[in-house]
């Protein structure tokens, strides 16, 4: 693993998301925060393996990036934690249902394009290159499905940087936490580690 690019890929998902986070606290009953930051190159068995014993079914938002450096965004929140997320974000609550409703969707949908755009319009900004996200798509289900979502466009047989943000809610006395993850792609990584040499 090439220590300085994960230390820029690492730089630029902290920087991005605590602005996100800041942003999101203004304009929501509750406070948002990032609690973690990692950057591993794994496979998608790998990665399925990691979350599989310590989560059951979540929900998701993610989207496909095209263009010169494919990658993938995803955010995965808990269903358990749409009541804090709703009444947090928007100051009311959903009614509680087995599975998500189409408001709910809405909801993790919105949230989801704004702090998944935020570290998309930094890695753009680093690079110098524009991304076209497609429409956001919020699914329900096991880690595997989800995370196989995420893989889909990039190929999941091989290894890819992984970057993992924990970010935070805490809101009446409870906290959620709901987990970026950003695939990135050899093209990409090399870009933005001979794009922070010229300056």
């Amino acid at each position: 693993m090439d220590s300085k690019a994960s230390r820029i890929l690492e730089s630029i998902a902290l920087l991005s998301l605590e602005k996100c986070a800041v942003k999101l606290s203004r304009i929501s009953a509750g406070k948002w925060s990032v609690s973690d930051v990692r950057v591993t190159t794994r496979s998608m068995e790998e990665t399925i393996a990691d979350h599989a014993s310590s989560r059951g079914p979540g929900a998701a938002v993610y989207f496909e990036i095209a263009g010169e450096y494919p990658f993938t965004a995803m955010i995965v929140f808990r269903p358990e934690d749409i009541d804090t997320i709703s009444r947090g974000f928007l100051g009311f609550s959903f009614s509680k249902l087995p599975s998500l409703s189409q408001a709910q969707e809405l909801l993790l949908s919105e949230l989801g394009n704004i702090i998944l755009n935020s570290i998309v319009s930094s890695l753009s900004n680093s690079l110098k290159r524009a991304f076209l996200p497609s429409a956001p798509k919020c699914v329900q289900g096991e880690p595997r499905f989800l995370l196989e979502a995420l893989w889909t466009s990039l190929g999941s047989a091989s290894q890819h940087r992984l970057v993992t943000v924990a970010l935070d809610l805490d809101f009446d006395k409870a906290v959620t936490r709901s987990e970026v993850l950003v695939l990135i792609p050899e093209s990409m990584e090399k870009a933005l580690t001979g794009a922070s040499e010229l300056y």
